[in-house]
C-alpha cells in the first residue's frame, strides 16, 4: 500500500470512529484533555468521594458529597448537577427520584488539588428513608456526561422532594 493510500485509510477510520462515538466523544474530549497524557480525573477509579452532613437550611436538610481527584491524574471539566442519582441502603435501592437545582451551565476544574462538590438537600417534612450509597453521573460542560457510574458512601436521609445541586470548586 503506498502513502497516499494508508493516509485515506486512517482519515476515514478517525472519521468512523467520530460517527460511531459522538454521543461519548465530547464526553471523552471534555473529560481528557488530549495533551495530558494522564488518566482523567472524571473516570469513576481516578476520584474518591464521600457524603457528610452539611449545614441545615429553612426546611431541608443537607449533605455535601464531596470528589477528590486521585495524584497523577489530568484536570477535567464538569457542569451541572449530577443525573441519573440513585439511593441505596446497602443494596437496597430507595425508590427516590431526584431533580437538579441551580445553575446547570456553570463550568468547574476538577483535578488534583482541585476538589469539587454538590449538594443533596432534603426536605424536612419527615424522617425520610435511611441510605449509605448514591449512584450518580456526572456531566460536561455542554450537556456531555462522564461515561461510568460515581458512587459517594455515607449516611444519610432521603425523601420525596430531594433535590441534586451543581457541581461547585472546593471540598
Amino acid at each position: 500500500m503506498g502513502k497516499s493510500t494508508k493516509f485515506v485509510m486512517a482519515v476515514a477510520g478517525v472519521a468512523l470512529a467520530g460517527i460511531a462515538g459522538t454521543g461519548v466523544a465530547q464526553a471523552s474530549t471534555t473529560a481528557h484533555p488530549a495533551n495530558s497524557g494522564a488518566p482523567s480525573s472524571c473516570r469513576p477509579a481516578n476520584l474518591k468521594t464521600k457524603i457528610t452532613p452539611d449545614t441545615a437550611s429553612a426546611g431541608h436538610r443537607h449533605y455535601r458529597v464531596t470528589l477528590t481527584a486521585a495524584p497523577k491524574t489530568s484536570a477535567c471539566r464538569l457542569a451541572g448537577s449530577p443525573r441519573d442519582v440513585k439511593f441505596y441502603d446497602n443494596s437496597s435501592l430507595k425508590g427516590i427520584t431526584a431533580k437538579p437545582y441551580g445553575s446547570q451551565n456553570t463550568k468547574v476544574t476538577f483535578g488534583p488539588g482541585h476538589p469539587v462538590h454538590f449538594d443533596i438537600q432534603v426536605p424536612n417534612t419527615s424522617k425520610g428513608a435511611t441510605a449509605n450509597r448514591v449512584v450518580f453521573t456526572l456531566r460536561t460542560p455542554g450537556g456531555g456526561i462522564i461515561p461510568g457510574d460515581q458512587e459517594a458512601d455515607g449516611k444519610l436521609s432521603v425523601d420525596f422532594g430531594t433535590q441534586i445541586g451543581p457541581v461547585q470548586p472546593g471540598a
